[in-house]
């Protein structure tokens, strides 16, 4: 039988730095950011709230038109694949880093630390793209391809009297 394998990453965290973008020299676009995941919990010996923080290093291919818009604070979810590669430092050691390479990445606040406030108003718009994967930006910026409408609610509610909304939903 044939071995199967899944290489997925899926993250919803918010921006570390802004968003750089270089070029190869064959003319295709790089972008990179860092992003914060957090997670809480209540240390059950002292009662005390703790929190933990993750850096995770994003590389974006060939989508140089949605860094403008990865911004520090702004709260981004990513889906993509983990890749380790290495190379040799300016003392000629050997170092590896491990990146999620990118191949969805979807603005879900506008405004610096949550929430939908400021321009954008949490509508997307998912451009074709040329590149590893649909890219989204927020309505009204400028892109080449199809824009997207919305669609009506489905008539009946899927999820019964359980009280579960699209809110609910972190991505």
């Amino acid at each position: 039988m044939a071995s199967r394998s899944v290489n997925k990453v899926i993250l919803l965290g918010h921006l570390g730095k802004d968003a750089e973008t270089r070029f190869t020299p064959s003319g295709q676009s790089v972008t990179n950011f860092s992003l914060a995941t957090s997670r809480r919990w209540k240390d059950q010996q002292t009662g005390e709230w703790k929190e933990q923080t993750e850096w995770h290093n994003i590389v974006l291919w060939r989508a140089e038109n949605l860094a403008q818009y990865l911004q520090k604070g702004k709260q981004v979810y990513v889906e993509g694949r983990l890749q380790t590669r290495s190379y040799d430092d300016k003392d000629g050691n050997k170092r590896y880093v491990t990146e999620v390479v990118a191949d969805d990445v979807i603005l879900v606040s506008s405004g610096r630390g949550g929430g939908d406030t400021g321009e954008g108003g949490g509508e997307y718009d998912r451009p074709s793209s040329s590149g590893s994967g649909p890219v989204s930006m927020p309505r009204g910026a400028a892109q080449r391809g199809p824009q997207r409408t919305p669609s009506a609610p489905p008539a009946a509610d899927p999820y019964g009297d359980q009280g579960v909304n699209d809110d609910d939903v972190p991505f």
